[in-house]
């Protein structure tokens, strides 16, 4: 089962795959950048090499976050053409490092409207797609929490996006436990869970599901409060992410952490702990 939680790059960006293997992880998500910052740190082919080889000797899957300041959204011209910039290079580090999913928050719309705000994110994706016909990553867009002006926070808003862009077929999806959670869609007994990812089914499609993030939440359901909390200790509860792990159709997936770390990244293998102790044998 690919399971694991986000690794921090720092000294070397195949550094994240060691830090998974020292947790047990079979598959780990990175940023290939700093995430609060604009500028890029160009990636030297010795250590795209070595990340290669590492991944290759472990057999870890990798995926990606991009940046956070990326808005693909923005009514502003300058910081949507920054963002498009931006998120080409990350793509591009993607592609160099064989990273099949380069996951996102679609964007927000600052104040203009969430129908504008769609199409802009719409217009970005064809840009994008239009600058790397031949890129085998696939941007995988995030279910939001809903927070302020971020979309994403409606499974029919995700659809939109994936219908109106051209290559729609090039996209996938990343579901965020705490993120739906907390935009009202209930997980926390079968029957609510069932539901929900009927309903996921019926307006996506579980075949764009590429990814899983599993947090459980700070707040309750449909607080619209993006805020993590380890797993167990929030308001969807410990057994709900058993619903997650033994269903069958998401047995290929990677399933990744995004919980505080505390000290030494220990709570990393708590919560990885707790959530084996889910899966059926």
């Amino acid at each position: 089962m690919l399971l694991g939680a986000h690794m921090s790059i720092s000294g070397g960006v195949y550094n994240a795959i060691k830090a998974g293997v020292y947790f047990n992880c079979t598959a780990i998500q990175i940023f290939t950048k700093s995430s609060n910052q604009w500028k890029a740190r160009e990636l030297k082919s010795d250590e795209i090499d070595k990340f290669l080889k590492i991944k290759d000797e472990t057999d870890m899957a990798v995926v990606a976050h991009d940046s956070y300041l990326i808005n693909l959204g923005s009514p502003k011209a300058d910081l949507l053409e920054k963002s498009r910039e931006a998120f080409s290079e990350e793509l591009r580090r993607c592609e160099v490092l064989d990273i099949p999913h380069l996951v996102m928050h679609p964007g927000s719309h600052t104040g203009v409207g969430e129908q504008k705000g769609l199409d802009t994110i719409v217009e970005s994706i064809d840009f994008l797609h239009s600058k790397t016909p031949d890129y085998k990553v696939s941007i995988t867009l995030e279910t939001t929490a809903g927070q302020g002006t971020n979309l994403g926070y409606e499974f029919e808003q995700l659809a939109y996006i994936i219908n109106k862009v051209e290559q729609g077929d090039r996209l996938g999806v990343c579901l965020d436990t705490c993120h739906i959670f907390a935009a009202g869609y209930d997980i926390r007994d079968k029957k609510s869970y069932d539901r929900t990812m009927k309903q996921f089914d019926e307006t996506i499609g579980i075949e764009k599901l590429k990814v899983i993030h599993m947090n459980d939440s700070k707040k309750d359901l449909g607080s619209k409060v993006d805020r993590h909390e380890h797993i167990g200790l929030g308001f969807i509860g410990e057994a709900p992410f058993g619903f997650f792990l033994n269903d069958k159709r998401l047995k290929n997936l990677p399933f990744i952490l995004e919980t505080p770390k505390g000290e030494d990244g220990e709570m990393d293998r708590v919560n990885l702990a707790k959530l084996r102790n889910l899966i059926k044998k």
